[in-house]
């Protein structure tokens, strides 16, 4: 799934009973991201720190669920687990686990090989996640090996400097950003254009080129 890229608008079966992708997400931001199998160790950190910081999801539109190729059973007593380990998980289990033992999801979105889906050994996935607009559009993904557990603030960090990017045309989220710290305008833009856009101001950086590519600004 290349970057805006249409997720198709699959049917499977969830945690939460059956579910069509585009009724669920509705005009809401969506993360979906698979992990390589129920009752597994980071796997079970992962869901669990999802689930605890599901409000700040919530906060910024976003609908979480979770895949693997596991079967829907499977996934049900998993999140016995998951809930015993993390503490703070209050009430209901906080998002869908997407069941998918025929594997036919995790090939559509490549995130596992064709070659060894029929596999049950071998044919796990690896930890893919994808950052989904309200459009159905792949915005943003990551591809992590089974060996290493996502950052959740990172995931969280990037839905901030997507959202904000969409609604600012005119600036782009340097290394290490976090809301509040300054954005870069982009080199497309007028400094003209920058002053209208920016009235309370924005700052330049002189470069040894000479090129006029670098303005930050904190007014946004």
């Amino acid at each position: 799934m290349r970057l805006h890229s249409t997720i198709p608008n699959f049917k499977a079966d969830s945690t939460n009973g059956p579910i069509q992708f585009y009724d669920w997400q509705g005009d809401s931001w969506a993360v979906l991201f698979s992990h390589p199998s129920d009752f597994t160790p980071v796997c079970t950190t992962e869901l669990g720190r999802i689930a605890v910081n599901i409000d700040q999801f919530i906060k910024r539109n976003t609908k979480c669920i979770a895949h693997s190729v596991d079967d829907t059973q499977s996934h049900i007593d998993w999140v016995n687990d998951i809930k015993s380990y993390c503490a703070d998980i209050r009430g209901e289990f906080p998002f869908p686990i997407i069941a998918d033992p025929e594997r036919k999801l995790a090939v559509t979105l490549g995130m596992l090989d064709e070659e060894e889906r029929e596999n049950p050994e071998i044919a796990k996935t690896v930890r893919a996640l994808f950052i989904i607009s309200p459009d159905h559009r792949v915005r943003l993904s990551m591809f992590y090996p089974m060996s290493t557990g996502r950052n959740v603030n990172e995931i969280l960090r990037c839905i901030d400097s997507l959202q904000l990017t969409d609604r600012l045309k005119t600036v782009a989220t340097p290394a290490n950003w976090t809301p509040g710290s300054k954005v870069m305008i982009l080199p497309s833009v007028t400094d003209e254009e920058a002053a209208q856009a920016f009235p309370k101001g924005f700052d330049r950086v002189s470069m040894p080129s000479g090129q006029n590519y670098v303005r930050t600004t904190e007014n946004y």
